[in-house]
């Protein structure tokens, strides 16, 4: 076999993902180690999840917003087991102003909730608080409106605390516990310190920490980014 041809056969078996006869096979993911592997990664880094404003819907305010019955259409999985994001999207309107094409988050919840940022808030004219996910007693409303129809909420705004996702083993390997705070280190060229980062401990969660977008800008992070917790 002269030199071309040997070329343009290997050229052939790497578009069908070839490598010497055999099936090239994807990489395996970084976050989890294979079984029997060891894990030599630093226990305490955690991977970063940014969070662009959006809504969780009540039974009652989705069959309001887009029909009676209406279902979710999945359009992203995300990380948190059953957590995604669906297709359909709402605009928040408040007293000064509306946010456009907020994204809905599934699955359905009890009580319908608005996660915006600090800036957003200015926009709509609301000033709402930090609160953790379902803490809503004392949060301002807005009105939400969809293809069907509109809601207007009495209470639900919130700009959500920054906290890490992780089961209930992964705390205990790291001596934390459910509710405690921590600190997170952010290194590179806008390195920083995260204080009041909440752990949720919980039995289906995946390691993540969430943060929303602007203390994402602020810290220079993205998704995936590795930053690494600090026990006070």
């Amino acid at each position: 076999m002269d030199s071309r041809q040997a070329m343009i056969e290997r050229i052939i078996r790497q578009a069908m993902g070839m490598r010497n006869g055999q099936a090239i096979c994807p990489a395996t993911s970084a976050a989890e180690p294979g079984a029997g592997q060891r894990d030599d990664r630093d226990p305490f880094l955690v991977p970063v999840g940014v969070s662009n404003r959006h809504v969780h819907l009540s039974r009652t305010d989705m069959d309001a917003l887009f029909g009676p019955g209406s279902m979710l259409l999945r359009k992203k999985a995300m990380k948190q087991p059953g957590q995604f994001a669906a297709e359909e999207t709402v605009i928040v309107r408040g007293p000064k102003g509306e946010l456009g094409r907020v994204r809905v988050l599934g699955p359905l919840r009890a009580e319908t909730q608005v996660e915006i940022s600090v800036a957003d808030g200015y926009t709509l004219g609301v000033a709402p608080p930090l609160r953790m996910s379902g803490q809503l007693d004392g949060t301002p409303g807005a009105a939400l409106i969809g293809p069907f129809g509109s809601v207007r909420l009495e209470r639900g705004l919130i700009v959500a605390m920054r906290h890490i996702h992780m089961l209930p083993a992964t705390a205990a390997r790291l001596g934390l516990r459910n509710g405690e705070e921590v600190e997170v280190e952010v290194a590179g060229d806008r390195s920083c310190l995260m204080g009041r980062v909440l752990v949720r401990a919980t039995e289906a969660a995946e390691f993540e920490m969430h943060i929303d977008v602007e203390e994402a800008n602020a810290c220079s992070l993205r998704n995936d980014d590795l930053v690494r917790i600090r026990k006070h």
